[in-house]
């Protein structure tokens, strides 16, 4: 209990500092609150840190070159200032596999397969930070990305466009919370001790990596896309755009917007973390 109203009351004091210096809206704030008490509270330090790297370096990210990108605010569906739903996405299967792993561990709390839940919440936070580290950076390329499903050129900012820039970004995003996730085991604070160091790095970051994939693959397919008929311009903004002229569905599935492909693309790396972690754990 004690650990427990440690982790509620740092969760709360760092979604506030992230609310103050604009990282969080106040959606936003209150959900990153109960997250992190869910992840820090229940499973502690080890974890969280896991958790911070991920909100910390995207955070970071998202405002770094700020002045740079702001012509793509016209593009993205929304700012820098995450909100609920953001939050939902990108920490919401995290969030999921810290409780799976508190219930189970009280059920069998010797079993080796609980190393493999360890393994999927770092990869779905590693599957987050590689897709922010791509996108952020990725737009800073003086050179068109490419459509992953075509590999013709597009205007930077596109759903689904990458390019070399963006992909080792998304790497190295990804590569961070492995060697996060790595360092806190070898500290004896996270339980997958029955897999070796390095194939939890790579277990983590391959994860990861594939998750942002699967994000940029449903941005250029299925994420619904919009135009702005007075900017004749494609965005991921509806139901009105900048200029404040309503916007039509151009392309894609309507209810798979940026936050559904963020979701899926945590998802994704999440359970892969687990199947490799299952596979190459040899449980």
């Amino acid at each position: 209990m004690i650990k427990f109203l440690i982790g509620l009351i740092v969760s709360i004091i760092i979604a506030y500092l992230a609310f103050r210096v604009r990282a969080l809206n106040g959606s936003g704030g209150i959900a990153a609150g109960i997250l992190g008490t869910i992840v820090f509270g229940l499973r502690g330090t080890g974890w969280a840190l896991v958790l911070l790297t991920f909100f910390i370096s995207s955070s970071l990210l998202s405002r770094l070159f700020k002045s740079d990108k702001k012509q793509f605010d016209q593009l993205f569906e929304k700012g820098s200032r995450r909100d609920s739903w953001q939050v939902a996405a990108n920490g919401g299967v995290a969030g999921v596999l810290t409780l799976l792993f508190g219930v189970l561990f009280k059920i069998f709390p010797n079993t080796a397969l609980l190393d493999v839940l360890w393994l999927g919440f770092a990869a779905s936070l590693a599957g987050a930070n590689a897709d922010t580290w791509g996108t952020e950076i990725g737009v800073l390329n003086r050179v068109q990305p490419v459509l992953l499903t075509t590999l013709k050129r597009v205007p930077k900012g596109t759903s689904g466009g990458v390019s070399w820039v963006g992909t080792l970004a998304a790497l190295s995003g990804a590569a961070l919370v492995g060697g996060v996730s790595v360092l806190v085991d070898y500290l004896g604070w996270a339980p997958a001790n029955a897999i070796s160091l390095g194939v939890q790095f790579l277990i983590i970051t391959i994860g990861g990596f594939v998750g942002a994939l699967v994000d940029s693959l449903l941005g250029a397919t299925a994420q619904c896309i919009y135009y702005c008929p007075t900017c004749k311009k494609e965005t991921e903004k509806h139901p009105t755009h900048i200029c404040g002229t309503s916007t039509t569905l151009m392309r894609g599935v309507r209810w798979l917007n940026n936050d559904w492909v963020n979701g899926f693309c945590t998802m994704s790396a999440g359970i892969l973390g687990i199947v490799l972690g299952i596979v190459l754990g040899k449980f």
